[in-house]
């Protein structure tokens, strides 16, 4: 058993014990994503400074056959050398090549032929075990024996749990105390012992640490060494083979977090393919440290990072990724969420797999590269790296909820119109037939009504690829422009993320309403349903609630509620018989009348 702060797990055979010690840690703020850490990384066995140009403390277990000068009097790794020679594909594990897929409707949607290196079809879901199995194969056969080390609680952890299974190398993968048991079960299910230790990934870095030096083990870092990052490598060497004419590719795209997949991507590309081909990096726009240490000349450690695409959410890149990068890539894209939502769902649309939203971060810059440079329709062949496949289950709400806002498509919209009858009606008259995904208001003053509203551009059903930021912006300036004439003030709230993420959940609150009556009803998910109840109903019957959200489901479900006074009760019941739509009447459930009603 392996005993850490009192939580013990099922280790593998042999396990040791382990023990809580207290270590000088990093003054930032507790991180609880593996790579966000501030904490350091076990350091080399010599001093180096960050100010040197390149980190030769890097290279001392390298043999010198594989060092060649750069030119400017420094030795590096040859990784023409070390990714042809790579142990990726040897005994006893054996890794395949992964798939090159044809992603045949989104290169029709936008008029480029788009190409899917496919990582995520992987042992372990994602491209880590390359260089994870490839540093550890080259171990000394005493390094073996002792056993190696690492910190993570992600797609690096299973690599090297896999690898040192199929090795025989005993490793020891250390993680927080707050780990979900899904994530370490299942490294431990591929062979590694778990040591669960500390509050964050700032102490659990100091145990592993403390493990490394107590036991002589061999850590395995994530990204910074020269075997990981040609083991990466071989991904480019890969696409090069397998595409037509590698030379004749514009562009090849790959997610960054520390940096080591497209630093051997370019390395590999820069000295084979023809100077046209670009290597292109991405990241989040809250997760830029590569972006910003390029620009800057040195590498820069950011106070944080976005948590969303947690595969690549690093604080600062290694050195030898770095170095790289300064040399061989062409650039970095940037891109938000909801362009990463939009590419799970191209991956998905194409593959009828979901990548991780790291996994779809190669393709979301991809797509941005595209748009932004006015390539759409420009006949030109790409490559994404499908990095990860291991996606959060919880997150799919997520994702649903924000690919149409990623692709252009939907408008996050608030709305302040007269609080008199007829007013719901012209609003849905002006949206002129556009699908409305979204719509939240609920009775606050006599004067004035505010809504929420979301709805699909007509510009979006002439594009496949979605509509042009100059399209979409056009047809928003023209529909507000008529809701103005009308008396009615709209503002666009699609980049606005507390509006996003709280604000359309929160509109309304409790109300006094006299002679409220609440309706829960399933509307046909068909052009023309909503129009039908609100031209039914007598102008009279103010509505004094309304909350619909398409969920992806056959039917909507809509919360609506109405001013009937008694005197209409009978009429009103044969409105809504005669509607033909499915109800149940809320008017005295109790989380209505404590939650939205003030108490009389």
């Amino acid at each position: 058993m392996v005993a850490t702060n009192g939580l013990s797990i099922p280790a593998r055979p042999n396990g040791n014990s382990s023990s809580s010690t207290d270590l000088s840690l990093s003054k930032s703020p507790p991180s609880h994503m593996e790579y966000t850490s501030s904490a350091p990384f076990p350091p080399p066995s010599s001093k180096h400074s960050d100010n040197e140009e390149v980190p030769s403390h890097l290279y001392e277990k390298l043999p010198s056959h594989i060092l060649e000068d750069n030119g400017r009097g420094n030795k590096v790794p040859d990784y023409l050398r070390m990714i042809l020679m790579s142990k990726v594909y040897s005994a006893p594990l054996n890794l395949k090549e992964t798939p090159l897929t044809h992603a045949v409707n989104l290169s029709a949607k936008l008029g480029n032929e788009i190409w899917l290196k496919r990582e995520d079809l992987q042992p372990v879901f994602s491209f880590k075990i390359r260089g994870a199995y490839n540093m550890m194969a080259c171990l000394t056969e005493e390094e073996k024996k002792k056993g190696v080390i690492t910190c993570s609680a992600g797609n690096h952890a299973q690599g090297v749990a896999l690898s040192g299974n199929a090795l025989g190398i005993p490793a020891i993968v250390v993680m927080p105390v707050s780990t979900p048991s899904i994530k370490w079960r299942n490294v431990q299910r591929l062979g590694a012992q778990v040591v669960l230790h500390g509050r964050d990934f700032d102490e659990a870095k100091a145990e592993c640490l403390r493990l490394e030096k107590e036991r002589g083990l061999t850590f395995v870092p994530p990204y910074d060494n020269p075997y990981i990052v040609a083991g990466q490598g071989t991904i480019a060497m890969e696409i090069c083979r397998q595409v037509t004419d590698a030379d004749k590719l514009d562009g090849i795209f790959a997610a960054v977090g520390g940096g080591g997949l497209v630093a051997g991507m370019a390395a590999y590309v820069k000295r084979v393919a023809a100077p046209s081909v670009k290597v292109w990096g991405v990241e989040t726009v809250d997760g830029d440290a590569m972006d910003r240490s390029l620009k800057k000349g040195k590498r820069v450690l950011l106070d944080e990072v976005g948590p969303f695409a947690d595969g690549t959410a690093v604080r600062i890149v290694g050195e030898e990724p770095f170095r790289v990068c300064k040399d061989h890539l062409d650039g970095v894209v940037l891109v938000n969420n909801d362009e990463i939502c939009a590419a799970i769902k191209d991956v998905y649309e194409d593959t009828r797999s979901i990548p991780e939203p790291s996994g779809a971060l190669a393709l979301a810059g991809l797509k941005a590269h595209i748009v932004r440079n006015n390539l759409v329709g420009a006949g030109k062949r790409f490559v994404a790296v499908v990095s990860g496949g291991n996606m959060n289950f919880g997150r799919l709400r997520f994702v649903a909820e924000r690919a149409e806002i990623g692709e252009r498509r939907e408008v996050l919209m608030s709305v302040k119109v007269a609080e008199k009858a007829g007013s719901f009606l012209k609003l849905h008259s002006l949206l002129n037939g556009r699908a409305v995904t979204e719509f939240t208001y609920r009775y606050s003053s006599a004067e004035t009504g505010y809504i929420i509203c979301s709805f699909i551009l007509a510009c979006a059903s002439s594009s496949a690829s979605g509509p042009t930021p100059e399209a979409r912006s056009k047809e928003i300036r023209e529909l507000f422009d008529e809701f103005k004439k009308e008396g009615i003030e709209a503002f666009d709230l699609s980049e606005d993320e507390f509006a996003k993420s709280h604000v359309r959940h929160l509109v309304g609150g409790r109300s006094g309403v006299a002679d409220e009556r609440l309706f829960r009803f399933e509307f046909p998910e068909r052009p023309g349903a909503l129009g039908n109840f609100l031209k039914g109903m007598r102008s009279d019957w103010n509505i004094s609630m309304f909350h619909y959200r398409n969920h992806g489901a056959d039917v909507g479900k809509v919360l609506i509620g109405i001013q009937v006074p008694k005197g209409d009760y009978s009429e009103f019941d044969n409105f809504l018989n005669e509607l033909g739509y499915v109800f149940v009447e809320e008017t005295q459930n109790p989380a209505y009348t404590s939650l939205l009603r003030t108490q009389e």
